[in-house]
C-alpha cells in the first residue's frame, strides 16, 4: 500500500469482491490500485465494485488505472462497478463519457442490488 492510498476487502462471495479505497488516486497511487484490481481478477474476483466514498481526488491516472481494471474484469467475463462515487470525481467520469461503461451506484448497496439483479 501507498502512504496515500489504501484499499481494504471489504465483502467477497464467489467472484463478486467489494474493496473500499481510502485516499487519493494519482500518478503516484493510481499504480497500486491497478495492480491490486488485477490480482483480484486474477484470484477468480471478475465481479467487482469499487467503494470510492473516502476517495478525495482522482486525476488521469486515476481514471487510467480504473480503465484498466474494467477491461480487465470485462476480459474475464466480468465487471466493474463504482459506488459511492464522490461528485468531483462523477462529474468528470460524465464529462469523460467513462460513466457510460463505469456504472455509478449512490451505494455499496444499490451496486451489489443491480449485481444481484443482473445475474438472476
Amino acid at each position: 500500500m501507498t502512504e496515500d492510498l489504501h484499499l481494504a476487502v471489504e465483502h467477497t462471495h464467489g467472484s463478486l469482491t467489494v474493496t473500499t479505497v481510502t485516499g487519493e488516486i494519482s500518478f503516484r497511487t493510481a499504480p497500486h490500485l491497478r495492480a491490486r484490481g488485477l490480482e483480484l481478477i486474477g484470484q477468480g474476483h471478475h465481479q467487482l465494485v469499487l467503494d470510492l466514498s473516502d476517495v478525495g481526488f482522482c486525476d488521469s491516472a486515476g481514471l487510467s488505472a480504473l480503465i484498466g481494471i474494467w477491461h480487465a474484469a470485462q476480459g474475464a467475463g466480468g465487471t466493474l462497478a463504482l459506488a459511492a462515487v464522490p461528485d468531483r470525481l462523477m462529474r468528470v467520469l460524465t464529462l469523460t463519457g467513462l460513466h457510460t461503461v463505469l456504472p455509478a451506484y449512490a451505494t455499496v448497496a444499490d451496486a451489489l442490488a443491480a449485481h444481484q439483479r443482473d445475474t438472476a
